[in-house]
């Protein structure tokens, strides 16, 4: 699963969630985090500048690292750039 909101830098920054529900082994749970931050290094340049939060599910433990990758680059095709907010930080009503 992926989330993501606009950030105010000039790149685009990640944020992973690989909660003991996906594995209870830790080198699992590493594994994932490897991959993803890999995944992101090579796609950062064409990314938004936004902040991503990629929360990983309990079947990523099991599936092997190419189809890992293969997900994730399904997951980073799909972000988008979002409209700037226009908020001025009080709220009117």
């Amino acid at each position: 699963m992926l989330r993501y909101g606009n950030n105010d830098v000039e790149t685009a920054r990640l944020g992973m969630a690989v909660s003991r529900r996906v594995s209870l082994r830790a080198v699992e749970r590493n594994r994932i985090k490897r991959l993803v931050r890999d995944s992101f290094r090579h796609r950062r340049h064409g990314l938004p500048c936004a902040d991503i939060l990629v929360i990983a599910h309990r079947d990523a433990a099991g599936q092997p690292g190419p189809a890992l990758r293969t997900e994730l680059d399904a997951l980073w095709s799909r972000v988008r750039p979002l409209k700037p907010s226009r908020a001025t930080g009080k709220m009117t009503g």
